[in-house]
């Protein structure tokens, strides 16, 4: 009963356009308040909620992210992507995809992403002449997919949520998306022989070399991320740290196209961003304590047993709540209030804590982008200017390649775990 009148709470102040961070918190002392528990509970799971040296990591990647994309990296990766798959019938779409990938990996914010892509690719999809519907859908399923691809603020998050390692976390990544992304583009070469899309360059060894050359700076990122942690050189809040130094120097000294005001406005704006992440999961783990003292996790154990010997039917279970919040809360809060509960009774199941997660954080990259409440897939329309009743018929086929992908990575879950078993993280 307690629980149902914090949820109440929350929507309420949802529905009235306070940020979620504060309608969680308010939310949750009052049902410290209501439930007749110690308010000292509040200060201790404050302060134990948002302690932890993984957390260092959001701001680097943040601002690094800020910075590359201010220097103009997303143009020299869209150019490098159309380069090589550009001569395939449809070759703009798959670059959408291709890009997504690449992108994702430099840019650590799914919002920052979209913009990216949806400023710098619209305009040649219009001119080649997808539909506004299509390019929006490219632009929409190419950024969920690069939930998976480090370094994503919600694998930090979800790794301290979870307790567990976020180079491991990180390195299982990059495979699962790889699979979405293969999805999608069977998917995007299929439409384009049904459609007619055209070819959007020659194939050419030396535009490829070109475009390869100017791609070369933001590049060097995910082959320093993949290659740091499978070696075992940093951890992730220092791969932060690397990162966001490289960010820096390569806008100083190579493009030269940044000023220092806007350098320290970046850094700004990194900051405010970590401190809403970390007030988030401070504030997540006052609900935490209440749904334990409720008994939430028994019930929920006590619902789901029959699953004990179906993990694959549980994660499918997992993955469909997880996108349902995703779609209505965002990333980070998902990840802070329904994780928790549902994660012990995963490892009980004898599910791969990391399987586990990446299943977690496709869901919620999906869910973002589902309509008709995703806040990456409203960003995406409004670069197409399209209403979500104007487009949801054209976007069925990319959730459906997203959904299949993810089935993937459920049934098969050596897709997550080749990488950090590869590198000796885990067993």
């Amino acid at each position: 009963m307690l629980l149902l009148v914090v949820l109440a709470i929350f929507i309420v102040l949802i529905v009235f356009s306070m940020p979620i961070v504060f309608a969680l918190g308010v939310a949750g002392v009052a049902g410290l308040f209501l439930g007749g528990y110690d308010m000292q509970v509040l200060s201790a799971s404050m302060v134990s909620g948002s302690q932890s040296w993984v957390l260092l990591a959001i701001p680097a990647f943040v601002f690094a992210g800020g910075l590359m994309e201010k220097c103009g990296m997303s143009q020299a990766l869209v150019d490098f992507a159309r380069a090589l798959v550009g001569w395939v019938k449809g070759g703009l779409g798959m670059s959408v995809i291709v890009v997504a990938y690449f992108f994702s990996d430099i840019c650590g914010s799914k919002m920052a992403e979209v913009s990216a892509l949806g400023s710098t690719l619209m305009p040649p999809l219009t001119k080649a002449g997808y539909k506004r519907e299509d390019s929006a859908s490219l632009i929409a399923a190419g950024t969920a997919m690069g939930m998976l691809v480090p370094p994503a603020i919600f694998m930090i998050v979800i790794a301290q949520v979870t307790n567990t390692s976020a180079v491991a976390l990180f390195l299982a990544g990059f495979i699962p998306a790889a699979t979405i992304m293969l999805c999608l583009m069977i998917l995007v070469y299929l439409r384009a022989r049904k459609y007619d899309w055209p070819v959007d360059t020659k194939p050419s060894v030396s535009l490829i070399v070109g475009s390869a050359r100017r791609a070369a700076v933001p590049l060097v990122i995910p082959v320093v991320i993949l290659g740091g942690f499978f070696l075992g050189i940093f951890t992730a809040t220092e791969a932060g740290a690397v990162v966001a130094g490289y960010a820096f120097f390569a806008a100083c000294i190579y493009y030269r196209n940044v000023s220092l005001k806007e350098i320290a406005k970046l850094a700004y704006e990194s900051a405010i961003l970590t401190a809403a992440v970390i007030y988030l999961l401070a504030v997540a783990s006052v609900f935490q304590y209440l749904m334990g003292v409720s008994g939430v996790p028994a019930l929920l154990a006590h619902v789901l047993a029959p699953l004990h010997d179906m993990p694959w039917l549980f994660l499918v279970a997992t993955a469909f709540m997880t996108m349902m919040f995703g779609m209505v809360l965002e990333g980070l809060p998902a990840a802070v209030v329904l994780i928790p509960v549902v994660f012990p009774i995963a490892e009980k199941m004898g599910i791969d804590p990391i399987h586990f997660n990446i299943v977690t954080t496709a869901s919620v990259g999906i869910g973002l982008f589902l309509p008709p409440m995703g806040v990456g897939l409203l960003m995406a329309l409004k670069f197409a200017d399209l209403t979500v009743g104007q487009h949801w018929r054209a976007y069925m086929p990319y959730v459906a390649a997203l959904l299949i992908g993810l089935m993937l990575i459920i049934l098969f879950p050596d897709i997550s775990l080749f990488l950090p078993r590869s590198a000796g993280l885990i067993k």
